[in-house]
């Protein structure tokens, strides 16, 4: 389903770690390692509620019979995961009723004043998404939202418009939608937000797309059996989490997440927040980057091929597009791209992928991993999230710090705070 190439970053020395990923293994099984009260996703594939599950089927059809657009408010994994996986299954212009906006995740003044403007004269539903229920961008989005909805609808029917995905039994979030009798979903006490894209948090808006979430989770628990055994010869997952070590030992700083379909630009942000905020720490950690090829070849290509050797790159390659055609010839050519005729797309695509591969590795000496996935269905980011979410772990706990804290991201909230007048 993934496949692994490191023919192109030269990972010889993998094999010397195959003690230490049994033992990490062991770790990630029996729940030990730091950070322990945050592997629920380790077996969420397995174990996951299935009445909320149900639940959130219900209310995804609900919400599609009577909205024209869904809000999704929250930021970081409250909606990087479910934009990813929307944006992979269906591509950038969608054919479906409902129109799907994501705020709550920057503080943006424009962008705000936008959406309330474009929502004004549409039928609304919102989802606000938040563990605590305090954190600011959300929550001062959520404000503005449900005094929209009061004033459009009047405060009983905008009762009905909300739904908040947060803390089962505690937290602002949990009190206000109790208090104001919004329906609820839950999100679980032993999973981050960044590992959060397979329970309800992600589910609800992926549902509401009308992409099939029982694909999704099935992706998950196939990929949860094949990568749940130590032996790092065989364990795609765990041999990409080596290979991300062997890198940074070699002297790289940064990973470069490399995609060529645009459909997979969030799938790289969701994947940066993913990695990022589970290895930065103790001074430790790969950064990781993202561009979208052939795009960014115009821009970041020049620095990829000549720059400073301060980074890898991971390529993040589709076997079989969502779709296709044939570039057409013509007769006078005054263009003069019959050259291509008769050539699909993804053919060009390919080939585009090819040479800029032997440029950077050849010419460049720019390591190269290769991750292929057959396609971009919803059974595929399933599967790809619990692999991601497996080599995190993996990766992270070679490094032996917590992947599953985030206390660097505190700083700036408290500056701000300090700023504003909150303390």
């Amino acid at each position: 389903m993934i496949k692994l190439d490191t023919t192109y970053a030269h990972c010889e020395t993998m094999p010397d770690y195959a003690g230490k990923v049994a033992e990490i293994h062991e770790m990630l099984v029996k729940k030990t390692g730091k950070g322990n009260d945050f592997l629920g996703w380790y077996d969420w594939p397995t174990t996951y509620d299935k009445t909320e599950y149900d639940l959130v089927k219900k209310l995804a059809g609900e919400i599609r019979a009577k909205a024209d657009v869904f809000i999704v408010c929250g930021i970081g994994g409250s909606y990087l995961g479910s934009r990813a996986a929307i944006e992979m299954v269906q591509g950038m212009f969608p054919n479906r009723d409902i129109e799907i906006l994501f705020v709550g995740n920057t503080f943006s003044a424009p962008y705000i004043v936008q959406l309330l403007e474009r929502i004004k004269d549409k039928s609304v539903v919102v989802n606000v998404i938040s563990k605590s229920g305090t954190t600011t961008e959300t929550a001062m989005a959520f404000r503005l939202l449900k005094q929209f909805l009061e004033n459009k609808y009047g405060k009983d029917e905008a009762k009905s418009r909300i739904i908040a995905t947060t803390d089962k039994a505690r937290g602002t979030l949990k009190d206000f939608a109790t208090k104001e009798g919004y329906a609820t979903l839950s999100i679980p006490d032993d999973i981050g937000g960044r590992f959060s894209v397979l329970t309800s948090v992600g589910l609800l808006p992926i549902a509401v797309a009308g992409i099939d979430i029982d694909a999704i989770m099935q992706g998950a628990l196939d990929a949860s059996k094949t990568f749940n055994h130590p032996d790092l010869a065989t364990n795609t997952a765990y041999q990409y989490a080596v290979c991300r070590r062997i890198m940074e030992e070699k002297g790289y700083a940064a990973e470069m997440f490399v995609s060529y379909e645009t459909q997979l630009t969030m799938l790289a942000e969701w994947w940066k927040q993913l990695f990022g905020e589970s290895e930065g720490k103790e001074e430790k950690g790969l950064l990781p980057a993202s561009v979208n090829f052939s795009t960014d070849l115009h821009s970041m290509g020049q620095f990829i091929q000549d720059g400073g050797k301060c980074l890898f790159e991971t390529l993040f390659l589709v076997e079989k597009p969502m779709l296709d055609m044939v570039f057409p010839s013509d007769a006078d050519d005054l263009d003069h791209m019959n050259y291509l005729a008769g050539k699909s797309l993804d053919e060009v695509n390919k080939k585009a992928c090819l040479g800029t591969l032997q440029a950077h590795h050849d010419t460049g000496n720019v390591p190269n991993l290769i991750l292929t996935v057959t396609d971009t269905s919803a059974y595929t980011f399933g599967y790809i999230a619990q692999f991601f979410f497996i080599a995190c772990a993996m990766s992270v706990y070679l490094l032996d710090v917590n992947p599953f804290n985030q206390p660097g991201v505190e700083v700036y909230k408290k500056n701000m705070f300090r700023l504003l007048g909150k303390i």
